[in-house]
């Protein structure tokens, strides 16, 4: 018999990053052999972002594996109905349901760190203080990289559309709960994680475990991708 494929990884990064943010994670699985790409959107849009999720798909093989942080929760799930997307792997991420939008989901169990956030010429900017709430767990050094690097979102990204599926209704789910969240609420990602179904990995890390904990980020996508191939 031939063997199986393994299936393909695609992440999708939250505000105040870019795809880059994965990149402590990416080579261990590119070694055991997978196909990884990190989604490169611009934030300007949800629209457009879940339109360039479903443009990279068409880049790799199937099945595929979306892996969505934070905001990138909200957009595998809008993308993760393509019949190639055998599963949906969810950090620290908001899980709207159909008729939701991403701030009605945060508004639920608002966190810290948006006091931490200016808005100027139309987008959201993290202050340099910000850091403490959303990598407070990186060094130093590595919080100033964090900050110097992030790309603010359109002010009005979180409002701006409904979910109109959800795939976690019918795929399976993993989700990486991370207890230490001052951008994310862990009292949210228990609810949306529970809501649906997910299998549940705790991590005691801030909002970035990629960066903080990248091993568990690695083990928690290699049994995801195990349970695809398997199934």
């Amino acid at each position: 018999m031939p063997a199986i494929s393994k299936p393909a990884i695609v992440f999708c990064h939250g505000i105040w990053a870019d795809g880059s943010c994965f990149s402590k994670v990416i080579p261990a699985l590119q070694a055991d052999g997978h196909e990884v790409i990190s989604v490169q959107y611009g934030l300007d849009s949800f629209e457009e972002d879940v339109a360039t999720v479903k443009r990279t798909l068409n880049r790799v093989g199937s099945p595929v594996i979306l892996v969505g942080h934070s905001y990138g929760g909200a957009t595998i799930t809008a993308a993760g109905v393509d019949d190639r997307v055998a599963g949906l792997v969810y950090i620290g991420a908001v899980a709207p349901d159909v008729g939701e939008t991403v701030q009605e989901q945060l508004d639920k169990y608002p966190s810290d760190i948006f006091s931490r956030v200016e808005v100027a010429d139309g987008r959201a900017w993290m202050l340099p203080n910000g850091t403490e709430f959303f990598c407070g767990d990186l060094s130093k050094e590595e919080q100033k990289l964090v900050w110097a690097t992030h790309y603010a979102p359109v002010a009005d990204l979180f409002q701006q559309q409904k979910i109109k599926s959800t795939p976690w209704k019918s795929k399976p789910s993993w989700y990486i709960l991370t207890t230490q969240d001052h951008t994310v609420h862990p009292d949210l990602q228990r609810w949306v994680s529970k809501r649906m179904g997910a299998t549940i990995t705790e991590v005691a890390s801030s909002h970035v475990p990629m960066l903080s904990q990248p091993d568990v980020v690695i083990d928690v996508i290699r049994k995801a991708a195990a349970a695809v191939q398997n199934r």
